[in-house]
């Protein structure tokens, strides 16, 4: 399972950060799906291995710019690119308004078809071959969503020992069995796949959360969570400069409560452009300082065009 960051600044880029995206393919199916699309993200999947023609769903998290102005220049050129495939978005009901106004005023015309799916008219999405989704409302300035992607499509093993001890030898009827066929050996005897099948291993589950004040909000979800990647727009001190207006979380709110859950993998993202990466009054260094103090799992800040894996044991890593 594999995540790609293609935007990690809140509000506007930065010249080594575009606005919010990212990208996740299991690799189970040829599908991959994106979250959130703000402005100039179809160019950043332009220096990566993803094509919009393999693009299933698209799942944004609220209406703000940062999140979403970059859809209509991203269905078009999947249109131009000749995509033909049914495709899916997801989110809050003014995402789709937002879409409708922008095709109607240009005359923009799809040569695919597109469904709407408005997040307040269900608690998941279960159209995926590979992932069930959950939705979770969040709270901030409009309507705010955490998308949660859990496996499906779990392998099972095979009990070799005991495959060897009722005289199956290794070779097609392993294979048969593996995928949950029953096989009829020629001296008459029939083997149950049920019976030599190992229980599969817990699904692996990835929390994507929206623009949100209340990291708690995700505790029920988060319980049985891999990795959590949730926005750290602020560290505390600029937080409480701020005020509540804003309704971001800041590094030490997020680690705390990915602490306190128990989430093994935390990937902080959606920073505030006033963080540089060089050393200076506000650093990315301070965000990261920030967030270790208060979280003792495996802490990740992610950069624009990264990709991670998520191996079959929930350890999350970042891509060679």
């Amino acid at each position: 399972m594999e995540i790609q960051f293609l935007g990690t600044s809140s509000g506007t880029p930065t010249r080594t950060r575009n606005v919010s995206g990212l990208a996740l393919r299991s690799f189970a199916v040829g599908y991959w799906y994106l979250i959130d699309c703000g402005e100039g993200t179809q160019h950043r999947i332009l220096h990566t291995s993803l094509s919009l023609r393999n693009l299933r769903a698209i799942f944004i998290t609220h209406i703000h710019g940062d999140h979403c102005y970059g859809l209509p220049g991203l269905l078009a050129s999947a249109g131009m690119l000749n995509r033909t495939e049914h495709l899916f978005i997801v989110g809050p009901a003014p995402v789709w308004d937002f879409i409708q106004g922008v095709m109607n005023t240009t005359q923009l015309q799809l040569p695919y078809l597109v469904e709407f799916i408005d997040v307040a008219d269900a608690p998941g999405f279960a159209l995926l071959p590979d992932f069930d989704v959950r939705f979770t409302a969040l709270s901030h300035r409009v309507p705010s969503y955490a998308y949660s992607f859990e496996e499906k499509l779990i392998e099972r093993k095979l009990d070799a020992a005991r495959l060897k001890a009722d005289g199956i030898p290794p070779g097609p009827a392993w294979g048969r069995l593996q995928q949950g066929d029953d096989v009829a050996m020629d001296d008459g005897r029939i083997f149950h796949a049920s019976d030599y099948l190992l229980p599969p291993r817990p699904p692996r589950k990835i929390i994507v959360g929206g623009d949100n004040d209340r990291p708690e909000l995700l505790a029920a979800e988060a319980a049985n969570a891999d990795v959590l990647i949730h926005e750290a727009t602020y560290t505390e001190e600029i937080l409480v400069k701020m005020g509540p207006g804003p309704q971001h979380s800041s590094a030490k709110s997020v680690a705390q409560f990915a602490n306190d859950t128990k989430v093994r993998n935390l990937v902080l993202t959606h920073f505030s452009p006033r963080y540089q990466e060089e050393k200076g009054k506000l650093s990315m260094s301070d965000i990261a300082a920030e967030a270790r103090s208060a979280y003792a799992g495996k802490l990740f800040l992610a950069n624009d065009l990264e990709r991670y894996s998520l191996d079959q044991q929930g350890t999350l890593s970042r891509a060679i």
